[in-house]
């Protein structure tokens, strides 16, 4: 059974000695039966005998036979397919061939070889003709032994290096490519020898001998080759080079990475960075992309060219004019990567700066001169000016006057480098050049290249002249909105304070949150965050009118949640002069949470409007979050807002922010928005500052989506022996007691020298207090960087500076504590009011 098994394998395999023959005479009719033309076809040799050839197929092929034995005559044979007839009339698929049979002499006579096709793959060949084919196809083709050594190979092969089919015999594909990964593709072989399954379509990227300076791809197909017996002889596999079509994925990947990679921000040079790093390394060695001054100013840049053929123009106009000294032209390297590493890692080298003459770059630190020198007459300069592309496949001599200013590359020892220089041009405009670098172990820069140079540099130009008009807008906004935050928080008594401010990014583009510390009366404090809606210039603007206003409502010394009332009036009132939001207001929806913090007895009160709580990190760092009544945004309308009231220890720190700090600000994300922030407060800082700066690190990201103002507060309290307070009597004759008082304690305090001052003040504000005002009457006198004295009394109205007439007899005990004092006002409290004044200290004590 198995003798028959291996029979019927070896049939299916065209042989000689499987063929049915039989004989024709000239005429093609049957002269010589034979049994295996019998078993084949069915035919007695009786009957079969005197048939010409055309009876022994079917009526489709009896018309063929005519031509067929012609072309024998003429040819000398013939080999093809026909669809013999069997006895039983069953159409049988044979290969046929025909040779000559002639005897020196005799008549014409044709041997017939008839082979079944059945299960047989095809068309029997023989050796030669096998050999034909795989010697003259244009496809690589070599066959292995189990050792993976060569032991035939075709010409084709030899175009990939490694020498004729001859000398490939018994090497290994490592000896013959020794630049190849040839490890990656004997394990494809390894794994076919194995398996016994074959591998097609496998991608082979590298460098051959053939092209040492080029990186190749191949396509290579495995398959084993196994004995009669079924046991495994070696492989045979084929080798198509498909780098052409490797290429053109290839760029179609770069300018789809490009697409999806350049431009994801409105900053120039990051954009500018962007188009550096997506062309190293699949397109160059090494980028540098340099820009005229006026495109990081956001200024409209201007290239022209003097008669004289010099670059020509007005100095400090931003064009490509500005000369850097010695004929030189000054650009800014905006974005550089190279095969160390990039504008901000190891490797980067600036070229020399303007003006300094010096023709050597000098590694990349952090106070790297970003200004590059180009001579007016290097191709880089020429293509500013001309807006074309320069390219040279190796760089000459000619290039050392400017050759320093590129990137390094590596490689240099082994000849001069690939350089490829592409004007930016967006919109019509020339904004800089982008030279591309390849090291001269590369292939040189071609004009394929310069084309997806081209398309690549335009896409990025687009997105560089977009970020170009947007930092204009952008820088602007940001100056005023700077200029309209606090430069410095005042010093105070009542808390150590620390604020941070971090702008959304270009994509958003600027907001309007703000912050800020206003001392108020008797050594308190205001805490205050902002957050206007809208972005740009009109946002800061809008800010800047907010916090204004909150100063001057804070000069009146209310309450949190009737600042914020008095705030929300004027907000809505402005909105409906001007027309509404869509009009030009952009107060309308403000947030805003205002804080009063009074260190003499720790007490805290705040309110808000449309704004987030404040937390509030308590000495032992345990955190909590204010149970706050939120009110409406500023200007929309709605209930009245109310204030809530805490008492604070020594050294707790009241975190006060905008929504920004919040991954989501949103109601339905409190819970976990407030749990990241608790967990940022609750990290150890040495300082206010470090934590302030801490947890805007830890929450928010370099380029934030929204703008993000925190203002952090470590609450102080005044040594009780720094206040004195007194209760009087209804009686004038207090007055004097309240005089001696007030000095005796100032000589406490060793402020003997505002002795005098001090009982001035005092006489004046209780002896008013006594005639205009009710009980109860106290006296509260506060050291801290300033000296403060207070008389509250129960009356409700306030007190109004007199300027009296020289015949007036009274009306001047304001007159004289608005001159003798640096300051003086009236506060309400719910048992009545509180007139203070206040002078600085110029004691020695202090």
């Amino acid at each position: 059974m198995g003798t028959q098994n291996e029979d019927d394998v070896a049939r299916r395999r065209f042989d000689v000695a499987d063929a049915a023959p039989l004989l024709l005479d000239g005429r093609g009719v049957v002269t010589s039966w034979t049994r295996d033309a019998e078993r084949l076809l069915g035919y007695p040799a009786a009957e079969a005998v005197g048939k010409d050839l055309g009876g022994l197929v079917t009526h489709a092929d009896a018309g063929r036979v005519p031509d067929v034995l012609e072309r024998c005559r003429r040819e000398g044979g013939w080999a093809g397919l026909l669809s013999a007839r069997r006895r039983d009339g069953e159409p049988v698929p044979v290969m046929a061939r025909i040779t000559s049979a002639d005897e020196p002499g005799g008549p014409a006579r044709w041997l017939v070889l008839l082979n079944e096709m059945g299960d047989a793959p095809g068309w029997s060949m023989s050796r030669s003709m096998l050999e034909q084919m795989v010697s003259g196809s244009p496809i690589g083709i070599a066959i292995v032994d189990a050792d993976l050594r060569f032991v035939w190979s075709n010409a084709a092969l030899s175009r990939f290096g490694g020498g004729p089919p001859e000398r490939r015999l018994g090497l290994r594909l490592a000896d013959v490519q020794p630049g190849l990964d040839a490890e990656a593709v004997e394990a494809q072989m390894r794994h076919v020898l194995e398996s016994g399954e074959p591998v097609n379509g496998y991608e082979h990227v590298g460098r051959v001998r053939a092209a040492p300076h080029r990186e190749t791809a191949h396509m290579l197909s495995f398959t084993r080759l196994d004995d009669d017996h079924g046991n495994p002889m070696g492989v045979y596999y084929t080798v198509v080079d498909i780098t052409d079509l490797h290429r053109a994925r290839q760029r179609l990947a770069l300018l789809d990475q490009a697409g999806r990679r350049i431009g994801r921000s409105l900053d120039i040079v990051r954009t500018a960075q962007e188009l550096a790093d997506v062309a190293v390394p699949g397109f160059a060695d090494a980028v540098a992309v340099d820009l005229l001054e006026a495109v990081l100013r956001g200024a409209e840049p201007v290239v022209g060219q003097a008669g004289d053929g010099s670059v020509a123009g007005q100095a400090g106009d931003g064009s490509v004019a500005e000369q850097a000294g010695g004929g030189a032209v000054a650009l800014w390297r905006a974005g550089q990567r190279s095969p160390s590493g990039s504008a901000s890692g190891p490797g980067f080298r600036f070229g020399s700066s303007a003006g300094s003459g010096s023709g050597s770059g000098s590694e990349a630190s952090g106070h790297s001169d970003p200004v590059v020198a180009y001579p007016a007459d290097s191709p880089p300069v020429h293509c500013l000016v001309g807006g074309r592309a320069w390219l040279s496949e190796r760089l000459g001599p000619e290039a050392e006057s400017w050759r320093p200013v590129l990137p390094a590359v590596g490689g240099e020892h082994a000849g001069p480098p690939s350089v490829l220089v592409v004007p930016v041009r967006a919109r019509g405009t020339t904004l800089g050049v982008t030279t591309f670098l390849r090291r001269p172990t590369q292939e040189p820069f071609g004009q394929d290249d310069v084309v997806l140079a081209e398309d690549l540099v335009s896409r990025a130009a687009v997105c560089v002249d977009n970020a170009r008009r947007y930092t204009r807008e952008r820088d602007a906004a940001l100056v005023l909105q700077r200029s309209l935050l606090p430069h410095s928080l005042p010093e105070q008594d009542a808390v150590e304070v620390a604020a941070c401010y971090r702008p959304a990014d270009e994509l958003t583009g600027l907001g309007g949150d703000w912050y800020d510390l206003i001392p108020l009366s008797g050594a308190r404090v205001a805490l205050v965050v902002g957050e206007v809606p809208g972005h740009g210039i009109d946002a800061a603007a809008a800010m800047g009118r907010l916090r204004t206003a909150v100063r001057t409502l804070a000069a009146l010394d209310l309450p949190p949640h009737e600042v914020l009332a008095h705030l929300d009036d004027l907000v809505a009132r402005t909105a409906h002069e001007e027309g509404g939001p869509e009009a030009g207001t952009e107060s309308v929806g403000s947030g805003c949470l205002y804080v009063v913090y009074d260190p003499v007895d720790g007490r805290c009160a705040m309110a808000a409007a449309g704004h987030p709580a404040p937390a509030v990190v308590l000495p032992d760092g345990t955190v909590t979050f204010v149970d706050l009544p939120q009110g409406p945004p500023l200007g929309v309308g709605g209930p009245p807002f109310e204030s809530a009231e805490l008492q604070l220890a020594p050294d707790s720190t009241l975190a006060l922010h905008t929504d920004g700090l919040l991954a989501h600000g949103e109601e339905w994300a409190l819970d976990a928005d407030r749990d990241r922030l608790r967990r940022a407060l609750e990290r150890p800082a040495p300082s206010i500052d470090l934590r302030c700066r801490t947890v805007i690190d830890v929450l928010v990201p370099e380029r934030p989506h929204d703008d993000v103002a925190l203002l952090m507060a470590r609450t102080r309290r005044l040594p009780p022996d720094r206040v004195a307070d007194w209760e009087l009597p209804v009686d004038p004759a207090a007055v004097a007691e309240a005089r001696k008082a007030a000095s005796r304690r100032l000589a406490d305090w060793d402020l003997t020298e505002l002795s005098f001052t001090t009982e001035l003040v005092v006489s004046e504000l209780v002896t008013n207090a006594i005639r205009y005002a009710s009980s109860p009457i106290r006296l509260r006198l506060i050291c801290g960087r300033t000296l403060i004295c207070e008389v509250h009394d129960g009356g409700a109205t306030a007190p109004h500076l007199r300027h009296p007439r020289t015949t007036d007899e009274g009306g001047r005990g304001l007159l004289l504590v608005s001159q003798v004092t640096r300051r003086w006002g009236t506060r309400f409290v719910p048992d009545g009011k509180i007139i203070w004044a206040e002078q600085p200290l110029t004691g020695p004590g202090v």
